[in-house]
């Protein structure tokens, strides 16, 4: 299949673009400019920033599918002066200008790589979010998503275009950058936390899960006009997952057992109850949507996928 992938120089990207040539497709990566290596055997096509005035050209003639990875990321303190602004521009306006351009090319089918952020921030115990709840983003990067999310799904019933929404939880893997490289350093430092007694639920997702899942959305015929929630299927703790991460780095989890709600507190008195949040409250996914709609099992379990990401941290800070 000749397949269109953005963000191919990103985490996620990067990683869609391996699987895509392992699977033997003919792969092209549409880019900003020719900066960011990419393998041999893909195409790359520059079309300069992503937004509404995005020109495609002929890049998309001929192909397939469009697996939509690139966006302007969710960043915790924004510098920009209208972060809603900004994420609209990138994410809603340039999402649909790249899809109806795709619409226009030939293409058939779109996937578009959303995020649990259209759901909500966070879950009640034993009330996981499914596909089928209302959207209620409580930030500007999600209502940017959900509003590219409506926008493709009106772009569909307009012109036939295979819309497929696809929101994964937190993603991690080898070469993982941001807050869950920030947890490896501390946990290979040994530096104490005081988070040993946060009893919290959340799901998370490897990157060969979610490539997977990607790929299985490009061909199966259940999947068009569909939202499917992406997680590994196993819900851990902060508490838990920190430990585990130790396991894997071979290192002690040093752990202080403070309670969350005197973390949060904490938190409050210097601004930053937001990181307290993300630290202590619970987001739960179900994906028995995904799993039985489309036949689908995560192939790589979150122990395995933690070693991994591990060895790979490991490796890059001994060379």
């Amino acid at each position: 299949m000749k397949v269109v992938l953005t963000g191919a120089t990103g985490f996620v990207g990067a990683a869609v673009l391996r699987r895509l040539l392992a699977d033997g497709h003919q792969a092209t990566a549409l880019t900003r400019d020719a900066g960011g290596a990419l393998p041999a055997d893909a195409s790359r096509r520059v079309v300069g920033e992503l937004g509404p005035d995005l020109d495609c050209g002929d890049a998309l003639d001929g192909a397939e599918a469009l697996i939509h990875c690139a966006a302007r990321a969710h960043i915790m303190d924004d510098p920009a002066a209208d972060p809603l602004a900004a994420f609209r521009l990138v994410n809603t306006e340039g999402t649909l200008a790249l899809a109806r351009q795709a619409a226009r090319g030939g293409v058939r089918r779109f996937i578009f790589v959303s995020s649990i952020k259209v759901n909500g921030e966070a879950t009640r115990p034993g009330r996981p979010f499914t596909a089928k709840d209302m959207a209620a983003p409580a930030d500007a990067y999600g209502v940017s998503k959900a509003e590219a999310e409506r926008g493709l799904l009106a772009l569909a019933d307009e012109t036939g275009l295979e819309v497929v929404i696809v929101r994964p939880v937190l993603v991690y893997g080898p070469g993982v950058k941001a807050n869950f490289h920030s947890m490896l350093r501390w946990m290979q430092r040994g530096v104490p936390l005081p988070l040993g007694a946060v009893n919290n639920r959340r799901s998370l997702l490897a990157i060969d899960n979610l490539v997977d899942l990607l790929v299985t959305c490009l061909e199966h015929p259940a999947a068009a006009g569909r939202v499917f929630l992406a997680a590994d299927g196993e819900d851990v703790s902060t508490s838990g997952l920190l430990r585990a991460v130790a396991r894997a780095l071979g290192r002690p989890a040093r752990l202080i057992p403070v309670p969350a709600f005197v973390l949060t507190a904490l938190a409050a008195l210097v601004g930053k109850r937001d990181v307290a949040r993300r630290l202590c409250d619970s987001l739960q996914v179900d994906i028995t949507d995904t799993t039985t709609t489309l036949d689908w099992v995560p192939p790589v379990n979150m122990d395995m996928a933690l070693r991994r990401t591990a060895q790979h941290f490991l490796n890059k800070e001994t060379h």
